[in-house]
């Protein structure tokens, strides 16, 4: 099995978090039924009992189901009390045997993300936040990290870094994780950075700024694009020549300061954004206009498809850590959905595997 992170359940110490006399269904057995109904488009803990127990005959071929379907408050109850962590290292673990190691630099975009129902008013419990990193070329979810809110992704970052194998990779993030121990660990990890800029880093902000007036950019390209109904042009300026920028020394390996001057005509309306970043990259203009457009690709690939594709927002989730646990069910589901080659949209393969079970165990790679 390759698509179905089975093989690294077995071989992991997922701690089964239940005592063992009120344990009549296998921990796997929950695990891998829950992935298999997602992928065919179960949303909630009702629909996976009920794939279940439509399709046992089927599922009985792998696994064990000695008392049949869980019912869908034992699957509820498995997943809110099951540890996220562990569950996150197989899940990075199984996500690492699916990358293409021979892709021309990988680019690892790395955002938050807000569960938004997930919120709980009467029990004062705020909504789960996630910090994601996306594989922009594999176009595969590498991982994820629980914060409290937004404004704690600065103390996530680093420890989704730690988990990951970012190695070779170019780590791009936006404003919020510009920050000095951020770049720092980045390059003692083997990896380059494209951090954005904005008032959250003033001093260095403001340098950007005036580098700009006073120096003549190294490499410049313009592109544009036409499509839905609009025209965007890119104007990327690098200068790599930092001798005049005074915070250079206090940003590891710090290369090149980026200007992106971006204007969109849409009908009689136009609008202009200039956007300024660093790096430890030292490339001409067409190629990290090429990457930090890359970057954006996390909200269309991965957001985006995890609302439209997957109600993300709308899941009503909230016991215990069954919210940050299904978020990391629907990613493999959307890993192994990624990873199948034949045509068709994430929305149609998901009913597809659903009817079809030659094609779920296809995708499955069973």
């Amino acid at each position: 099995m390759q698509s179905l992170p089975y093989r690294f359940l077995l071989k992991v110490d997922l701690k089964d978090p239940r005592i063992k006399r009120n344990k009549r269904h296998e921990l796997l057995d929950i695990i891998v039924l829950t992935i298999l109904a997602v992928v065919c488009g179960a949303e909630s803990w009702d629909s996976i009992e009920l794939f279940g127990k439509t399709k046992i005959d089927f599922l009985k071929q792998f696994l064990k189901l000695r008392n049949g379907i869980p019912s869908h408050d034992t699957i509820n109850r498995v997943f809110s009390i099951l540890d996220p962590k562990l569950f996150e290292e197989v899940f990075i673990k199984w996500v690492n045997s699916l990358r293409n190691k021979n892709v021309d630099i990988e680019l690892i975009a790395i955002d938050g993300k807000t569960v938004r129902v997930s919120k709980d008013t009467f029990n004062e419990k705020t909504p789960v936040h996630l910090v994601n990193a996306w594989a922009c070329k594999n176009q595969l979810v590498l991982g994820q990290y629980k914060t409290k809110d937004k404004s704690n992704e600065i103390s996530a970052i680093p420890k989704l870094l730690d988990l990951l194998d970012i190695e070779g990779s170019i780590i791009t993030i936006d404003a919020m994780g510009t920050q000095k121990a951020i770049a720092e660990k980045i390059v003692t990890k083997g990896a380059d950075y494209i951090l954005a800029l904005k008032g959250n880093q003033k001093e260095i902000n403001e340098e950007a700024q005036s580098l700009f007036k006073i120096q003549k950019p190294n490499s410049t390209c313009e592109e544009t694009e036409k499509g839905h109904g609009r025209i965007e042009t890119r104007k990327c300026e690098v200068i790599t020549d930092l001798k005049f920028l005074d915070s250079k020394e206090k940003w590891e390996n710090l290369n090149s300061v980026i200007k992106i001057t971006s204007k969109r005509v849409l009908k009689e309306k136009t609008e202009s954004e200039i956007r300024y970043y660093i790096s430890s990259l030292n490339l001409n203009a067409i190629d990290f206009n090429k990457y930090i457009r890359m970057h954006w690709g996390v909200e269309n690939s991965l957001h985006w498809t995890l609302d439209m594709v997957f109600n993300e927002d709308y899941q009503r989730k909230r016991n215990g850590r069954s919210a940050e646990n299904f978020a990391l069910i629907q990613k493999m589901a959307l890993n192994i959905l990624k990873k199948d080659q034949s045509k068709g949209s994430l929305k149609s393969k998901r009913l597809r595997a659903g009817w079809d079970n030659k094609f779920l165990l296809d995708i499955i790679k069973i």
